[in-house]
């Protein structure tokens, strides 16, 4: 079969692999469409902290079962499904308090160990959820980066009518712009491109802000009535947007960490403790995808208008070249499998 292989960085090709078996515990896929994500053209790259080489990239996985291992479940095969690309052992610290995305040993698709850019992909039951009929494969796979968004909220535990600050409009800051909306709050999100904050002005996202064009305490202050935004979702890893969360953050409001910085960023811890705030961390989900599922199939959070591109997947190495030159080419790439 066909898969994207990353021999190395800025090294990606098509290479035929053997189909994979199908162990116990395990059902087979025949993937239908793989999402690009931020995290493979890191790995492409060379910049990502945890990704090793050789590597089949791609976690973002949806398509159809056409053999299981595993008896005592409620999947069967025809199955349209979604992976859970977060394989966790269940037995450390982490994973017996529930917060099995912070596993001690956790292995991520397309990272840790081999993805789902490929034909076939076999991987266990309990990581796999059903999809509803009405939903495309190409909206079902945002499930994905939609559950890591609805992560970062829950992390905060985002209310009703509070303000959320959103640094950066990529997949992952639209998705958790438009799922606070859906909650009732109120979001604010800040990019630099244009014509992101267009795209997420015309999906309902009234404040936007340009950092290049306006002041951001200023205007956040305004729009929040001085109070500053209860809660605060930083989603680009940049210095500006890790060190300005403290900037717009309310007295006792709440942060969540989301994008990975490439280097340590300084803080005035100072005034962190006089503001009294709480600070989170917000890596991958636990227990998302099916809200996620939920949300998409009722049309809560819009994706189509996020998806630029759906290629075949033999020129998914392609566009991994130009995402890696022009990132702001394009905000979502899709490979489909026919």
């Amino acid at each position: 079969m066909k898969a994207v292989y990353l021999e190395a960085p800025k090294n990606a090709f098509i290479k035929d692999i053997d189909e994979p078996l199908c162990p116990k515990g395990y059902a087979k896929l025949r993937v239908r469409v793989a999402g690009v994500c931020g995290s493979d053209v890191s790995a492409y790259k060379g910049t990502s902290p945890m990704c090793t080489y050789p590597r089949i990239i791609g976690h973002e996985i949806v398509g159809e079962i056409v053999e299981i291992n595993d008896g005592a479940i409620d999947l069967k095969v025809g199955d349209r499904v979604i992976l859970e690309p977060y394989i966790y052992c269940g037995s450390c610290y982490p994973c017996l308090r529930g917060r099995t995305n912070s596993c001690e040993n956790l292995k991520v698709l397309g990272v840790h160990i081999d993805g789902g850019m490929t034909e076939y992909i076999s991987h266990p039951v309990n990581l796999i959820h059903r999809l509803p009929d009405s939903l495309s494969f190409e909206e079902a796979v945002m499930a994905e980066p939609l559950s890591i968004a609805l992560h970062s909220i829950h992390r905060i535990n985002l209310k009703s009518e509070e303000h959320i600050v959103i640094f950066g409009a990529g997949q992952i800051g639209n998705l958790v712009a438009q799922a606070s909306l859906s909650l009732g709050a109120i979001p604010i999100l800040i990019d630099i491109l244009d014509e992101r904050l267009d795209l997420a002005r015309n999906l309902g996202i009234v404040n936007t802000i340009n950092p290049n064009r306006e002041n951001v305490v200023e205007k956040i202050k305004e729009i929040t009535n001085g109070r500053m935004a209860e809660c605060v979702v930083e989603a680009t890893g940049s210095h500006f947007g890790i060190r300005t969360t403290l900037d717009v953050v309310s007295f006792t409001g709440r942060i969540a960490f989301v994008g990975w910085p490439n280097q340590e960023v300084s803080l005035p811890t100072a005034l962190i403790t006089r503001k009294e705030l709480d600070i989170y961390g917000s890596r991958n989900s636990a227990g998302e995808f099916p809200l996620a599922i939920e949300m998409l199939e009722k049309k809560k959070v819009k994706v189509t208008t996020l998806i630029s591109r759906i290629v075949p997947l033999e020129e998914i190495p392609e566009y991994l070249h130009i995402l890696a030159e022009e990132p702001s080419r394009f905000l979502k790439i899709l490979g489909r499998i026919e």
